[in-house]
């Protein structure tokens, strides 16, 4: 098992409350996914709209794991594990990738500012997840 694997499992498996629980939030839900996740890399006031977070989580964590762990973001992207099972809106990018594309594109691709919208907010659970500390991994 890769390490960010057995990183995410040991904190699944010694953390039962989380501070972004889906059954603890009101949540909506839009089909215009492109543009309500590029709203979650501009705004901090948006909400909980679906599918559009899980997309904008998924291209987060698919940077983060590839700095910290190596390979392509995109093989990240491509692992059905990669939100540990824990939201039933993520798609793998091969399932759609126009989709994920319109939006990287968007972004900037993998270069997406890290300080706006809700991305340090998602950095700060990426963090927490994935047992990282000032040193890195």
């Amino acid at each position: 098992m890769e390490e960010w694997k057995i990183r995410q499992d040991l904190y699944h498996k010694l953390n039962k409350d989380y501070s972004d629980d889906l059954n603890k939030v009101k949540i909506s839900f839009d089909k215009d996914i492109v543009n309500n996740a590029i709203k979650y890399f501009n705004d901090t006031e948006i909400g909980w709209i679906y599918p559009a977070k899980s997309y904008m989580v998924a291209i987060c964590y698919s940077k983060w794991l590839s700095d910290f762990f190596g390979k392509h973001p995109l093989d990240y992207l491509n692992d059905s594990q990669l939100l540990y099972n824990n939201d039933p809106y993520f798609i793998t990018y091969e399932k759609d990738f126009t989709t994920y594309d319109k939006i990287l594109k968007k972004i900037n691709y993998w270069q997406f500012c890290e300080k706006s919208g809700m991305v340090p907010d998602v950095k700060n659970y990426f963090i927490e997840e994935f047992m990282i500390n000032e040193y890195g991994i």
